[in-house]
């Protein structure tokens, strides 16, 4: 079924009455906070479940991490309003969940809240007028009219997921049978769903695989990349391999979309409502539906190549605080990859329960190097070259970094140096551009 357009529009904010809807936005919800609360733990089953799944039984749940994520289902969806978040603990099945959300957000459905994992700090949540999510999802729904499907690699819970899998899919009237989930799957299995008038959601990593499997792309193809900073040489194999193009999109938790590009070469546009602050180079002022205006600052400083077109050029503070100090982790990961032994690195805060110092992955050159010796030698030229508060506290050692289920810089648990460093874990960690997620 391919609904009206203009009925589909219309009905936007009634996001919650669909079912199968509702129910990606929980399994994705669900599954991405047992994997963060099980590093290196019990697997769980693959998506899509169904309602009949329950979260004890065939999960394995237990009553602190049932707790906990009843807790993130209810933040996320302001289940508080209506107070009926206590009977998520009671009754554990997605298919209850489901209902128990639906009644929910009969009562309240103006806003929820997404958490972003930032790369030094704890989740944050960030709360998003529904309104203010409609008013992007129809910019975008000018960009992607006449789809006739939408692929999705990426989790329905997070912003940049909502936005595309579940928000514009109504807008564009497209019925849920044409929304397809492909997570868990290989890029190979992209390569033969893909039809002409598909709309892919993905990620670099994602589209950096794809770009490697999938030979050749049907013409009418249109993919969209965001939560990170997607390589030109990777939107290029994709537009020589058939697709007709890949469109970047800009932005964060914070503030949802902000802009969009179709061409690696060029500036992003800012979406219409949005306009730059006055003589600020990471300052923008958000039109709201309602005519009022309200000021954000980007993370990013933003250089302006016109009144409306941008690219990022970089964070504007990478520091962290270790013992009320100013730590540079970019400094840090620099002096590590002069080390002659290391490949790659990356530089992290510790998490609390951790610690309160600096812990970094290290990427050997060789494979068969002992990483007990290479530790010991690595505490010694950290010694020599930062100071006390830069020096990282632990070290993990893998063949490559860690990257989160989105393809972004990832986590990992210092105590379990010998897992793999991919897929560390599905919490979705802060990019330098991109969706912060």
């Amino acid at each position: 079924m391919h609904l009206d357009s203009g009925e589909a529009s219309a009905n936007v904010g009634a996001w919650w009455k669909d079912e199968q809807a509702l129910q990606r936005f929980i399994c994705s919800l669900v599954a991405s906070d047992l994997s963060a609360l099980r590093p290196g733990g019990v697997s769980l089953p693959s998506l899509p479940w169904k309602a009949g799944l329950h979260l004890i039984d065939d999960l394995g749940a237990d009553s602190l991490e049932l707790l906990s994520i009843a807790t993130a289902l209810a933040e996320s969806l302001h289940m508080h309003e209506a107070g009926l978040e206590d009977y998520l603990l009671a009754r554990v099945t997605v298919g209850e969940w489901v209902g128990i959300a639906q009644t929910s957000l009969q009562h309240f459905s103006s806003a929820l809240t997404f958490r972003t994992s930032g790369s030094t700090g704890q989740p944050k949540p960030c709360r998003h007028s529904l309104p203010l999510l409609e008013q992007e999802v129809e910019e975008l729904a000018d960009l992607f009219r006449h789809r006739r499907r939408i692929l999705s690699a990426v989790p329905g819970h997070h912003i940049y997921g909502f936005l595309f899998t579940i928000l514009l899919p109504r807008s564009l009237g497209i019925d849920a049978s044409n929304i397809i989930d492909l997570r868990g799957s290989s890029p190979a299995r992209l390569a033969r769903e893909l039809k002409d008038g598909d709309l892919v959601i993905g990620h670099p990593e994602f589209w950096r695989a794809a770009a490697r499997l999938a030979p050749s792309v049907p013409a009418g193809v249109i993919g969209v990349t965001s939560t990170a900073p997607c390589p030109a040489e990777v939107s290029q194999a994709l537009e020589q391999a058939g697709m007709h193009k890949l469109v970047q999109i800009y932005g964060s938790s914070e503030t949802a979309g902000i802009g969009w590009r179709d061409d690696a070469a060029s500036p992003y546009h800012l979406f219409e409502h949005w306009k730059r602050a006055e003589g600020s180079d990471h300052r923008l002022i958000r039109q709201l539906p309602d005519g009022q205006e309200v000021l954000y600052s980007c993370q990013d400083l933003l250089q302006w190549t016109g009144p409306r077109e941008f690219t990022p050029a970089g964070r504007m503070d990478n520091a962290v605080q270790v013992g009320g100090i100013n730590v540079f982790p970019p400094r840090v990961r620099d002096v590590l990859l002069r080390h002659p032994d290391v490949a790659d690195a990356a530089v992290r805060l510790m998490r609390p329960e951790e610690g309160t110092r600096l812990k970094a992955f290290i990427v050997p050159r060789r494979l068969d190097i002992d990483h007990a010796d290479l530790q010991a030698r690595l505490h010694s030229w950290v010694s020599e070259h930062l100071t006390t508060p830069e020096r990282p506290k632990a070290f993990n050692f893998g063949e490559q970094l860690p990257k989160s289920s989105m393809g972004k810089d990832g986590d990992w648990s210092i105590v379990a140096t010998s897992r793999p460093a991919a897929e560390v874990q599905l919490a979705l960690p802060t990019s330098r551009h991109g969706f912060l997620l």
